[in-house]
């Protein structure tokens, strides 16, 4: 993967992920939860952990390019 591609995926996973972060915290307010409780459910939701992991491996990826 080029240092190209690189940066659209991890914009892509990252808006993603900032949607994914949003309809959680729009959901949670509409149902009037008590905010730690929707920021627990952030905290622990698998999908969101997964793209955390897939952005902190890009970045991984990313800064051995760079030094290449």
């Amino acid at each position: 993967m080029d240092q190209r591609d690189l940066k659209l995926s991890k914009k892509l996973i990252s808006s993603y992920k900032k949607r994914l972060e949003k309809e959680i915290l729009d959901r949670g307010m509409k149902l009037k939860m008590p905010q730690n409780k929707f920021e627990e459910i952030i905290n622990n939701n698998n999908e969101l952990i997964n793209l955390k992991k897939a952005l902190e491996d890009l970045e991984t990826e990313s800064e051995s390019h760079s030094k290449i």
